[in-house]
């Protein structure tokens, strides 16, 4: 066989190849609809509705039902619903390791959700709590200065929203590690000012979960 025609040939036979490795090897994509009994898949990378949702419920639950049991006065008759308070939620602040994505907005509505439905408490909707930020010019951090917190509490009463109470969300994490495998403690921590008051308190929920490479180089997860 010619030389020339020899090489053009195995070129041809070559680039075909991946081409045909491709379509012999080509992975699957496949979704199903999870019920209200089947639990939420667990993230083998990072946290997600798994680690998150536990964590929401514990530390709302927590701080609002201590707060309820302040506000009910010593001769609150049973069955009598108080005049609810309104909770300013200014927003979550990841300071974990990973990067939340999409869930930092799923965490905001999941709290801002649980408020709405409490006896005791009503959110004050975010739309009007992010335009009274930038009418005073003010960022979520700095509220923690009272002076920034009066200035803030005005803007609100000028957009007719006024509150009694400021709200944040911190999440946080640490790292254990042995060899390939570690261990993180993911933490939602909320605090609660009173703005007449001054008040402080604090509530916090901790979810430790462990991350394991298999011998192949996947990732398996487990939480606890």
């Amino acid at each position: 066989m010619d030389r020339r025609v020899f090489l053009r040939e195995s070129v041809l036979l070559l680039s075909a190849l991946p081409i045909a490795g491709l379509a012999g090897c080509r992975g699957r994509q496949h979704a199903h609809v999870l019920t209200k009994t089947d639990e939420d898949m667990v993230g083998s990378h990072t946290a997600g509705a798994e680690t998150w949702k536990p964590l929401i419920d514990e530390a709302v639950g927590k701080i609002l039902g201590r707060q309820m049991e302040i506000i009910l006065p010593a001769g609150h008759v049973e069955g009598a619903l108080p005049v609810k308070k309104r909770i300013c939620f200014v927003g979550v602040e990841n300071r974990s390791s990973e990067e939340i994505g999409d869930f930092k907005e799923q965490i905001y509505q999941q709290i801002d959700t649980i408020i709405s439905q409490s006896d005791a408490f009503a959110p004050v909707s975010r739309r009007f709590v992010e335009a009274g930020l930038r009418e005073s010019r003010i960022r979520p951090d700095q509220l923690f200065i009272p002076a920034n917190q009066r200035m803030f509490a005005a803007a609100m009463e000028q957009l007719h929203h006024p509150f009694d109470y400021l709200l944040f969300a911190t999440i946080t994490s640490g790292t254990t590690r042995s060899n390939k495998d570690y261990q993180r403690d993911y933490m939602l921590t909320l605090e609660l000012v009173n703005i007449q008051t001054g008040d402080f308190d604090k509530e916090s929920a901790n979810l430790r979960k462990g991350y394991h490479k298999s011998a192949i180089g996947k990732l398996k997860h487990y939480g606890t």
